[in-house]
């Protein structure tokens, strides 16, 4: 039966965020990450057209939640259990079977064996069981933020991730693509090479480049003398370039400003991203990091390319002290 995960500007039934609840975790952090979710749901609610599905991993983050959050219109307050908020990596990916709903879930080994958290491997059933969707169980390792579709069997990803041995060991391109043609449909797959610097999902896809329309894909154009990543956004953009999709499209291919140096911890470049943005029904939300010229050009570059959607930056600096931002932590249920 034929398998098909839609493009993220499809039509959602619901989209799923996930809400930070461990102060072991987050210490000093929470209450900003808090609230930098909050106002992610709120927006995700209100000119997104969402109907937003937020997960609380605790007593204590329920409670938190439902202070910030109790009375916003469109936005239910699910309790559930999580490691941490990163559903896009945790959580299932809903495709298309026989015209019914399905989730894919896939074993999730935290990140390479980095960052393994009681609850993470429950999260794909629980999202599934709340959605009323089958849960197909894959007995692969696969993060959701490792993969980009564009709704006609095109995959996005990259060949430090998906062929890391802290994977799948022994995995090459052509079982690794023989998987995504079971899992998503998928007829044809694009390799990408190297991720962000200090990523330590070894490079998602969702921080290097991304599918905004058919045809079309968008990843980072180094800013400012302080960008570590020069040299893999450059990568990104030639292998794009170079690239035709399921539909034998060569793609168009956008540049948007990187974020520049963003200081994270240890003195370190931190893996921040404007690709880390989420497609909303009504909405392109983006993470920014701290006030300056790149956010403004990376909106304006967003704008050219989703025409009919209200984009939005808003913070998410709290936020990526865990490591990512606003398309980690959320997953689209499509209508």
């Amino acid at each position: 039966m034929t398998v098909l995960v839609p493009a993220e500007w499809a039509p959602h039934r619901a989209m799923w965020l996930g809400f930070p609840s461990h102060e072991d975790l987050w210490e000093d952090d929470l209450p900003q990450a808090q609230e930098e979710v909050a106002a992610l749901a709120r927006a995700l609610a209100g000119p997104g057209a969402e109907r937003v599905r937020l997960l609380t991993g605790s007593a204590a983050g329920e409670a938190d939640a439902r202070r910030l959050l109790g009375d916003v219109a469109g936005i239910e307050i699910v309790p559930g259990r999580f490691g941490d908020i990163w559903l896009r990596d945790t959580g299932p990916i809903f495709a298309k079977s026989g015209g019914a709903d399905v989730a894919q879930g896939f074993q999730f080994n935290g990140w390479g064996g980095k960052y393994q958290l009681d609850h993470d491997d429950e999260v794909a059933a629980q999202i599934a069981t709340a959605s009323g969707v089958k849960l197909n169980a894959h007995d692969f390792i696969l993060e959701g933020g490792a993969v980009d579709h564009d709704g006609a069997g095109t995959v996005l990803t990259t060949g430090q991730c998906v062929l890391n041995p802290n994977r799948n060991a022994g995995w090459t391109q052509d079982v690794a693509e023989a998987a995504f043609a079971q899992a998503f449909g998928a007829t044809k797959t694009i390799w990408l090479g190297d991720g962000l610097a200090n990523d330590h999902t070894d490079g998602h896809v969702d921080n290097l480049a991304r599918f905004v329309a058919p045809g079309v894909a968008v990843c980072p154009v180094g800013f400012g003398r302080g960008d570590v990543n020069i040299e893999a956004y450059d990568d990104a953009a030639r292998r794009l370039a170079e690239a035709t999709d399921a539909a034998g499209r060569e793609l168009k291919v956008v540049r948007i400003p990187s974020p520049g140096w963003i200081e994270g911890a240890e003195g370190k470049a931190a893996p921040a991203s404007h690709m880390n943005f989420i497609i909303a029904n009504g909405a392109v939300i983006m993470p920014t990091y701290g006030e300056g010229q790149a956010a403004d050009l990376a909106l304006q570059a967003l704008e050219s390319v989703f025409p009919d959607r209200k984009v939005i930056g808003l913070p998410s600096m709290a936020i990526l002290t865990g490591g990512g931002s606003f398309h980690c932590i959320t997953q689209q249920e499509p209508a």
